[in-house]
């Protein structure tokens, strides 16, 4: 659980400047305060914009820079990558999980396998990846045993 409120606090920092961008990019298009319905084009333009920087990093590898730093990826029930629309479904239930004051993350506290709501019910699951450098380290660890009397 460490590692993923790790990799959260991460992510909130590239959602902050993804936002950021985002945002600064539809001022200088619009040109003037955003309020009444240019509010609501701007929430949902952002909605759009973020669920573009998730879909796109969940469907092309299985995780966004913050769960590649530590080491994790969402994949599906059987353990393959997800693809597009699934992780559009992950992605609108997500917000449901956090617009629920948090619900559907601290589900995770009581699931037994440690997984989000929104990753039950999407059908998908984070795992942890081990990371190439873990993997030749095994390897070489493997190797040294067997060859040992």
């Amino acid at each position: 659980m460490a590692r993923r409120l790790m990799s959260m606090v991460y992510e909130a920092v590239v959602v902050f400047a993804v936002v950021l961008l985002a945002g600064l990019a539809f001022y200088g298009v619009v040109n003037g305060p955003v309020s009444g319905g240019m509010r609501h084009l701007f929430q949902l333009y952002l909605f759009l914009v973020l669920g573009v920087y998730f879909v796109a990093c969940w469907s092309r590898g299985g995780r966004t820079l913050p769960m590649q730093t530590w080491k994790m990826r969402v994949v599906r029930g059987d353990g393959m990558s997800i693809g597009i629309g699934q992780a559009m479904l992950r992605y609108v239930l997500a917000w449901f999980s956090l617009l629920s004051i948090g619900a559907g993350f601290l589900w995770a506290f009581f699931d037994r396998e440690r997984q989000f709501l929104h990753d039950r019910l999407a059908g998908t699951r984070i795992v942890v990846d081990a990371g190439i450098g873990d993997r030749k380290l095994a390897a070489a660890k493997k190797k040294h045993d067997s060859s040992s009397p």
